[in-house]
């Protein structure tokens, strides 16, 4: 191609902010800090651990993508955000008891340093928990506006060239999209009149997207899942991305729902039940925070399997989700899946998953992916919703009336030729026809597709 983008230095501190410091976010830090000390690696980081194939597999060109494309390094990142509770990440870690804790002494210093400041909050929206580290402003522009200051007050003080938000809070309670989400005045409307409609997630959204912030949503709420913030998001230049992050038992649906769609095995039901005791368990034992969760796992396997195309093996699949908070489990989540598949002839067979994880573990690394290739994508100048980085989320967010990828091997795909085309490198199309025509002249024409940056 070598039509490589213009994309600004990477150099400079980057501001990670994040709305919600518990289990996830605190998991995340402590990697971080440890990793700077060469305490440990950042398994599951494709910015930090994962290589690229550039031109043909005879070039035998395979670098770091860390050495491939300008990203911020682990060196030059600075934590904020906020939280309800007041307790600083190392004792909020603590609390959380993902992590060891001869691992969290060794980055005490850096994690105490780390003070959540006073959130914004909506005990109708997360109806399970509460703190008294909250903003007392009279309305949600007021809250907003306060937000606004609270980025620019920590970019000042931390002498920050460029900020990232990631949202790893709570999740609220379902919500859809109504009139009042429909244009950025209705939306700022709403604000001003503190209407119900306009959940914490979306005034952090808000903020974040007025200071030129990118956003990225790990939580199943709507957030910036409208057409208000979507628009918001394009007349300023800012990415955004969401929602909700793809860990546990979501990422095994989207690695063996592939698999078995790949090789046309029918499936007459899957059913799937988790138990986890941590706060996110908490949450999600409240009905209306299940049913945001609920419909998030749901639509996986609908758009992997596309029923409406193979009607004869998954048109009538039995699909059910169930969470259970149970606190002895702490945040090492376990999940079963009984899947009932058919074969040749529609002979029955049956697949049995018992995934143990630690969720947090599973998901400081997305979050570490989010950071860095947000701000990639602010510094690319591309703008809106960033569909490469479906990846990381188990509803990918797209452009209105484009159907959302959710096989994890074609999101991978999306996300390598992504850095190959801001790069100018040739996108990889797996063909390999080239390698055994016998001469360019008898080689069929390539096609070659380039993303958006939508």
């Amino acid at each position: 191609m070598n039509n490589k983008k213009n994309i600004k230095s990477a150099n400079g501190k980057l501001g990670v902010l994040i709305p919600g410091l518990g289990a996830v976010s605190t998991t995340f830090m402590a990697g971080v800090f440890a990793a700077r000390k060469g305490m440990g690696k950042p398994i599951g980081s494709i910015s930090q651990m994962g290589k690229i194939r550039l031109g043909k597999r005879t070039e035998d060109r395979n670098p770091m993508v860390k050495d491939f494309v300008p990203l911020a390094s682990l060196e030059d990142m600075v934590f904020g955000g906020w939280d309800i509770f007041a307790d600083n990440t190392y004792e909020a870690a603590m609390g959380a008891g993902v992590l060891e804790k001869d691992l969290l002494n060794s980055v005490k210093d850096e994690m105490s340093a780390v003070k959540p400041m006073p959130a914004v909050f909506d005990p109708k929206y997360v109806k399970n928990i509460d703190g008294e580290n909250v903003k007392s402003e009279v309305s949600k522009m007021d809250s907003a506006l306060a937000l606004m200051a609270d980025i620019e007050k920590f970019k000042v003080d931390n002498k920050c060239d460029r900020l990232v938000m990631i949202w790893c809070a709570s999740t609220e309670v379902y919500t859809q999209v109504t009139d009042i989400h429909l244009s950025i005045d209705k939306f700022e409307k709403g604000l001003e009149e503190n209407h119900p409609s306009i959940s914490p997630s979306m005034i952090y959204a808000y903020a974040s997207i007025k200071s030129g912030v990118p956003f990225a949503n790990g939580a199943p709420n709507l957030t910036i899942d409208t057409p208000a913030l979507i628009d918001l998001a394009n007349e300023l230049n800012v990415p955004i991305a969401g929602k909700d992050f793809k860990t546990g038992q979501t990422l095994m649906k989207t690695i063996l729902g592939p698999g078995l769609k790949t090789r046309l095995l029918g499936i007459d039901g899957w059913f799937s039940t988790n138990i986890l005791g941590n706060r996110d368990g908490e949450v999600l034992d409240d009905a209306g925070a299940f049913k945001t969760k609920e419909v998030s796992k749901l639509s996986v396997l609908d758009s992997i399997l596309e029923p409406d195309k193979y009607p004869d093996l998954y048109k009538d699949m039995y699909h059910k989700v169930r969470i259970n908070y149970y606190p002895p489990k702490g945040d090492d989540k376990e999940s079963w899946d009984n899947i009932d598949i058919f074969g040749w002839l529609g002979y029955k067979m049956q697949i049995k998953v018992n995934f143990l994880c630690k969720d947090s573990i599973l998901a400081a690394p997305v979050v570490l992916d989010l950071a860095i290739f947000m701000d990639l994508a602010q510094r690319s100048n591309m703008k809106g919703i960033q569909e490469w980085l479906s990846f990381y989320f188990k509803s990918p967010q797209t452009k209105e009336g484009l159907e959302p990828l959710h096989d994890i091997f074609l999101q991978k795909i999306k996300l390598e030729n992504t850095l190959r085309y801001l790069m100018g490198e040739n996108l990889i199309t797996h063909l390999g026809l080239d390698y055994y025509e016998e001469s360019e002249e008898s080689s069929p024409e390539l096609i070659t597709f380039v993303p958006s940056a939508n």
